[in-house]
């Protein structure tokens, strides 16, 4: 357990780290920025450490078989995301790698989705991708995957999982559309593109 010293010289060290941040932001944020076509380089399902953890999710199952404990893993991976990573919310635009979100164990909900859609990926589904939709009143951030004929959602910031039977679904129920005020895209590993 942590003394009352320890606490309070914890909280000098993240003032003292928000203070550099905040006067370096500028340069942070011009030398961070990542054109949206190359977002499927942050999704690394054969990092080491990402690797490592699908591993130890398809240990805990006896005999793992893809066709029969993927469903299983993939779930055991979404727990995962939402019980052990906390949101973290940067006061600068900064993109973690998935070994990152790992090791930290804190994200924001891109930061999650990136490291969710890897983990799926590593566990054998290379189907797995990423939505990001914003708009005036929401934005979205899902991982999907197709697995028997069957979509499954995996929504970062409702922390709940839904099945679909098409891409167009999926769209329609997170209203998800065209228009001037809105932007989506999807990614994963290998590709990119936009949705609306």
């Amino acid at each position: 357990m942590e003394s009352a010293d320890d606490v309070e010289s914890l909280k000098k060290y993240n003032g003292l780290y928000l203070e550099i941040i905040n006067r370096y932001r500028d340069y942070i944020e011009e030398h961070e920025n990542l054109y949206i076509a190359e977002l499927p380089k942050l999704v690394k399902p054969d990092e080491k450490s990402v690797a490592a953890f699908a591993s130890a999710l398809t240990a805990k199952m006896d005999g793992y078989g893809y066709d029969r404990d993927f469903p299983k893993a993939a779930m055991a991976a979404f727990a995962h995301v939402n019980e052990a990573i906390a949101s973290a919310v940067t006061p600068v635009q900064f993109w973690l790698a998935p070994e990152q979100t790992l090791s930290l164990r804190c994200g924001d909900s891109f930061d999650k989705a990136v490291l969710l859609c890897s983990l799926i990926i590593a566990l054998g589904n290379p189907s797995s991708r990423i939505i990001i939709a914003t708009g005036d009143n929401y934005r979205v951030f899902l991982v999907y995957f197709e697995f028997n004929g069957e979509l499954t959602v995996m929504d970062i910031e409702a922390k709940k999982s839904s099945a679909f039977k098409s891409k167009e679904e999926i769209l329609r129920a997170y209203d998800i559309k065209d228009g001037e005020s809105s932007s989506a895209y999807e990614f994963n590993n290998k590709m990119y593109i936009d949705i609306a």
